[in-house]
């Protein structure tokens, strides 16, 4: 199976906040970010997979600035990581002030997608080789974050964490 980047699954959404989309300080509700956010990941999954994919966990998310009514938003997604049959997604969320333009990050997330076949059973999915800085950072961190998560789950010892890591590296 061919190896691919991360620009080969990137995902940009862009919309624009409107009323019936906000909380009453007139801000982007949480769940619509949310649903944003699992679409735009989504997408880069089935990108990276070229398979149905569902979405296994959110991992991570950060409402770091809130996104107020008229904002122009931009959700930007792309596989950080590639499991055997699960991948990791990685999303930035921007605004766009809408009088000046100017662009600002304001939430990021990190989703976990796993590939399925027609009868929902999981799938191989094509390995990840980062390119730039930024991608190499976040492959890195993904596979941390995978074997804290099994830790925690208690799937895996803390002191194995050395053995998957070789297992997901070779």
């Amino acid at each position: 199976m061919r190896a691919k980047s991360p620009s080969e699954s990137r995902t940009v959404m862009t919309d624009m906040v409107l009323p019936s989309e906000t909380n009453p300080l007139n801000n982007l509700f949480g769940g619509e970010l949310l649903a944003r956010m699992d679409r735009a990941a989504s997408i880069a999954a089935r990108r990276h997979s070229r398979r149905i994919t569902v979405t296994a966990s959110v991992n991570h998310v950060a409402f770091n600035r809130s996104v107020p009514l008229g904002s122009v938003v931009t959700v930007e997604a792309s596989v950080s990581r590639a499991f055997r049959t699960s991948m990791e997604i990685y999303i930035d969320v921007w605004m766009e002030d809408r009088f000046t333009g100017e662009r600002t990050k304001a939430n990021e997330a990190i989703y976990t997608f796993v590939a399925v076949d027609d009868t929902g059973i999981p799938t191989e999915v094509p390995p990840l080789e980062p390119e730039t800085d930024q991608e190499k950072e976040r492959f890195a961190a993904a596979l941390r974050r995978k074997q804290l998560s099994l830790v925690l789950a208690g799937k895996m010892k803390p002191s194995d964490a050395s053995e998957l890591k070789a297992l997901f590296t070779s």
